[in-house]
C-alpha cells in the first residue's frame, strides 16, 4: 500500500517538474528527464515487488503453516487450548505427524473431553506425542523404526505397500517444507499409553 502511495507521488512530481519545466526553454530535456524518472519508478517497483514474491515464498514455521491450511484447523485449536503454538513457533528442528480434522472428527468425543480446561495437561500429552525432534523426512523412515517423541513414549514407523504409516496412523501428505522441520499430515490421531 505504501509502495502504491510512493508511486503515485513520485508519478505526481514527475508530471508536474515535467509541465513546469516545458514552460521554459528546456520542455525537451524535461519531457527526457520525465521519462526517465519514469523508467526508474517502474524498475524500481518491479524489483520490489520481485523481493516481495520471494519472501511471501519462503516457508513458514509449523505453527504458520498449520494455521493457513484448512484441513489443520481443529489441531490449531488443540494446540492453542493446550498452549503450544509457541512450541511450533519456534527456531527448533521439529517433525510433526498432523491430523486432520478429519482424524480429529473420527474420536470427536474425546476431543471434546480433552479441550476441557481440566485436562490441558493430557491434551499436551496427546499433541507432544504427535512431534519428534529434528527434521525427519518420509524418504528417512524405515520399516520398524522407532521414534521418540516429545511426550517420551516412542511410536512405530511401518512402511507397507508403498505408503507410511506412524503408530498406525498413514501419512497422507508427506513433507510439508516448513522453516524450523518438516509436518506430514496423518487420517488418524495418534493417543499415548500414558497421558
Amino acid at each position: 500500500m505504501k509502495t502504491q502511495k510512493s508511486i503515485i507521488l513520485v508519478a505526481i512530481f514527475a508530471a508536474f517538474a515535467f509541465i513546469v519545466t516545458s514552460c521554459g526553454d528546456g520542455g525537451k530535456a524535461a519531457k527526457e528527464k520525465a521519462t526517465q524518472d519514469s523508467i526508474r519508478v517502474a524498475d524500481s517497483t518491479a524489483r520490489v515487488k520481485a523481493v516481495a514474491d520471494s519472501i511471501a515464498a519462503l516457508p513458514k514455521s509449523i505453527h504458520a503453516t498449520a494455521a493457513n491450511t484448512p484441513n489443520l484447523s481443529t489441531l490449531v485449536a488443540a494446540l492453542e487450548a493446550a498452549e503450544l503454538s509457541e512450541v511450533l513457533k519456534g527456531n527448533d528442528a521439529l517433525t510433526v505427524f498432523a491430523p486432520t480434522n478429519d482424524a480429529f472428527a473420527a474420536i470427536q468425543s474425546t476431543v471434546d473431553n480433552l479441550l476441557k480446561v481440566e485436562n490441558k495437561s493430557k491434551l499436551q500429552n496427546v499433541l507432544k506425542y504427535h512431534v519428534v525432534a529434528g527434521t525427519v523426512k518420509a524418504a528417512d523412515l524405515k520399516d520398524g523404526q522407532e521414534l521418540t517423541t516429545l511426550q517420551g513414549e516412542k511410536i512405530k514407523v511401518s512402511l507397507k505397500d508403498g505408503k507410511v504409516y506412524v503408530g498406525g496412523a498413514e501419512v497422507t501428505n508427506p513433507d510439508v517444507a516448513v522453516s524450523n522441520g518438516v509436518v506430514h499430515m496423518t487420517n488418524k490421531v495418534l493417543v499415548p499409553k500414558k497421558m
